[in-house]
């Protein structure tokens, strides 16, 4: 079956996150690294994305300066999120002129979120359906929110093709009975793409 809808994820396959870029001019980009790496900020970025607040992430930081840095986060949260990928964007609108339907799905803060659209406010434009993990409390790659993001899209699940950067997300997105793609690049995407039929 082709495919008539393509789900995407946001950071890193239409949006450059780079959260180290918070505090690089504070601490450098190998100060911003470094700080990241020492509170573990993946791990309580994932928490975030999942529904907790930042001020819960910045609590559990024992030494008060990293964690006054933390919590620094949401305010400087549009430094990290400055550049769009062009390349897939230009894609993404070849796939609405050809009228496809084009929804997201993404492990995003529901905190963070709002700043965001500020820096994107196309994000809130551009998608039939848009599932923040943050305002729902279920994250990638659980099966859940691929369903999740069908019932409201009104989608079956086998209709649609799901591109992320995460090869974990794309797996979940198979789970859950969707095609997936895993971005490595926007050229690899449009082949990806050329080869489903659906450019």
């Amino acid at each position: 079956m082709t495919p008539d809808t393509v789900v995407f994820d946001i950071g890193a396959v239409l949006v450059d996150w780079r959260p180290e870029l918070a505090w690089a001019d504070d601490l450098g980009l190998e100060g911003a690294r470094a700080f990241l790496d020492r509170i573990g900020f993946e791990k309580l970025n994932f928490a975030c994305d999942a529904g907790a607040s930042f001020a819960d992430a910045s609590r559990q930081i024992a030494d008060p300066e990293d964690a006054a840095r933390l919590a620094q986060y949401v305010d400087r949260y549009p430094l990290t999120v400055a550049n769009k990928i062009t390349g897939t964007w230009d894609i993404l609108f070849d796939l609405k002129a050809r009228g496809y339907a084009v929804h997201a799905i993404t492990n995003w803060s529901a905190e963070t979120w709002p700043r965001g659209l500020s820096v994107h406010p196309e994000l809130a434009e551009v998608f039939g359906t848009t599932v923040v993990s943050g305002q729902v409390g279920v994250v990638k790659p659980s099966v859940e929110i691929y369903r999740l993001l069908c019932d409201l899209a009104e989608v079956m699940p086998e209709h649609c093709v799901f591109i992320d950067d995460g090869l974990h997300n794309c797996l979940g997105a198979k789970a859950a009975g969707m095609d997936a793609i895993h971005f490595t690049g926007s050229d690899a995407l449009s082949g990806a793409l050329k080869e489903r039929g659906l450019l």
